[in-house]
């Protein structure tokens, strides 16, 4: 699963790597510990322009026919294998897929039945990527005020992640996020694109356990731990 993220860059640092253009940016900065419920920056199609457009949301999908929010408690994940037939998950995998922004996330590795060694995980250049997520629009049936949600998309392990966890985020290669946003004929979903990223791109390295706590949020959850 993914349950916690990170995201260094600015807005206009984003902005640039997923060549989003245009007269204003929602207001966000870097998060060293990204948790649920939070609203963070997605990057999705405008429906008017048809451009890309980054959009501020709640992380933890919100299906569009919920009867109140309290479903994107659990819904922060979605499974590749079962995205394309999941009631939660269906219908926006059909036709409101987004990209995340990150660049790293957390995973718990086991050590005994009472330690876990938290790690966090990014590229070796240490560049932006992006989680393959789904994203909803959701009215609330008292006040119908919109509440916009995402959740991440997640498969099995590549080499790297193996020995810490069972799952992993989806990541979606740079030259892969035009096809995964746009639209697409129900048989032709880019199901082929939910697949672990190469290992071999990849770095892990341990960090403090203060990342556990989702206060804690600053450069230091990320600093690679001296022993």
């Amino acid at each position: 699963m993914c349950g916690r993220y990170v995201r260094r860059s600015d807005k206009q640092r984003i902005a640039d790597h997923f060549h989003v253009h245009g007269p204003s940016l929602p207001d966000f900065g870097p998060s060293w510990n990204i948790a649920p419920q939070t609203f963070q920056p997605i990057v999705r199609l405008s429906r008017e322009s048809g451009e890309r457009e980054i959009v501020l949301m709640r992380w933890g999908l919100v299906p569009y026919w919920s009867k109140d929010a309290k479903i994107g408690l659990r819904s922060i994940n979605a499974r590749a294998e079962t995205i394309a037939t999941a009631p939660a998950f269906r219908d926006a995998f059909r036709y409101r897929r987004c990209l995340v922004p990150a660049e790293a996330f957390y995973e718990w590795q086991k050590l005994d039945a009472k330690t876990k060694q938290p790690f966090a995980i990014g590229m070796k250049d240490g560049s932006p990527y992006a989680f393959a997520g789904v994203w909803e629009r959701w009215k609330d049936p008292a006040t119908l005020e919109p509440l916009e949600t995402f959740a991440i998309i997640t498969c099995d392990p590549n080499e790297l992640l193996q020995p810490m966890h069972d799952r992993m985020p989806v990541i979606i290669p740079p030259k892969d996020y035009d096809r995964w946003l746009a639209p697409a004929d129900p048989a032709q979903l880019p199901i082929d694109l939910l697949r672990p990223f190469p290992a071999e791109e990849m770095t892990a390295w341990k960090v403090n356990s203060a990342v556990g706590n989702v206060r804690n949020d600053s450069p230091e959850c990320i600093e690679p731990l001296s022993s």
